[in-house]
């Protein structure tokens, strides 16, 4: 009985690895309407980005990614002993922080790779409603802590307010439904913004006063290397969100509205 119990078990064994490889791989209706959504952004964003006068509809998105820019240089510098004193926004699409102190090591790359993580992140939650409930409290948080370091620069006040009133409206319609879609949108907007200025400003068009200029300076190497670096980095950041997201959440469209009205349900 002894080696039939042993090779019922390897057959169970490898049937059980069979489902988990199958399961993997494999990408749900739900999840490939969230895939597709996020290709259309992909195109949509790359358009308007590039297309004149119709470039400005993504003004306001811009200024949010620049503000999750800033927030990784900000957040970084205090949690390695630096101080803080104020964050601008700049309505020709620049930012800048103003801090002193921290580890410059971790608060120059954070900027880039901040926003990066943080946009993969979101596209990581924007594969299910009540992970994207959380994900908007957690924005928040980030937007309180954006608003006190810039509460002398209106731009970034309005920007941050609207972003604000944007997600709690998404809250009230259809359980939250719409909020993974926004939340999704801002984390794609943050991935390619990242990706692809350090691609402009790193690779192909050298700035002198980049973050990539000034941790060359500090520690070696060009800022073309160190862009290509987190290039590849910023790349990486939102492939393994997506793949996270699709292991993470198989549930399908009606499931997550069920799972919706039972998390702080708004109607």
């Amino acid at each position: 009985m002894a080696p039939v119990y042993e090779t019922s078990f390897s057959n169970a064994g490898l049937a059980a690895r069979d489902v988990l490889v199958r399961r993997g791989l494999s990408v749900d209706h739900t999840q490939a309407v969230t895939l597709g959504i996020i290709g259309a952004y992909v195109v949509v964003i790359a358009l308007l980005w590039n297309l004149p006068y119709v470039r400005w509809s993504l003004w306001p998105f811009k200024m949010l990614v620049i503000a999750f820019h800033e927030f990784g240089h900000a957040s970084t510098a205090m949690c390695t002993g630096g101080h803080v004193h104020e964050i601008k926004l700049d309505p020709r699409e620049g930012g800048v922080t103003h801090l002193s102190g921290g580890i410059s090591a971790i608060t120059l790359p954070a900027g880039y790779l901040g926003s990066s993580l943080f946009g993969a992140l979101l596209i990581f939650c924007g594969f299910d409603i009540v992970a994207s409930k959380v994900a908007s409290f957690v924005l928040g948080v980030c937007f309180l802590f954006t608003l006190w370091w810039a509460r002398r620069d209106w731009l970034t006040i309005m920007t941050v307010l609207l972003a604000v009133g944007l997600l709690v409206a998404c809250w009230f319609i259809d359980h939250a439904e719409p909020l993974r879609f926004v939340v999704l949108f801002i984390g794609v907007m943050s991935s390619l913004y990242s990706v692809w200025d350090i691609c402009d400003d790193l690779i192909l068009d050298k700035v002198n006063k980049s973050d990539a200029s000034q941790f060359a300076k500090r520690y070696g190497g060009s800022s073309r290397c160190w862009g290509i670096v987190w290039f590849f980095i910023s790349l990486i950041f939102m492939v393994i969100g997506i793949i996270a997201g699709i292991a993470a959440f198989p549930e399908s469209f009606s499931q997550q509205e069920k799972d919706s009205s039972h998390f702080i349900p708004t109607r």
